[in-house]
């Protein structure tokens, strides 16, 4: 899952939640702001599976 957090200039916070990278870095370049682009990994994710 990827997340960016928006802090934008009218003082306002907000948080958008995306599956794929791609669409995540789309959106991203689009915002106006101060952002912050973040992939959270849980430890249960299929990516950990067969360790």
């Amino acid at each position: 899952m990827w997340v960016i957090t928006l802090y934008s200039k009218e003082n306002e916070l907000c948080m958008y939640e995306f599956t794929s990278e791609k669409e995540a870095r789309e959106t991203l370049a689009k915002l106006n702001g101060s952002k912050i682009l973040s992939e959270v990994i849980y430890y249960n994710d299929p990516i950990f599976a067969g360790n």
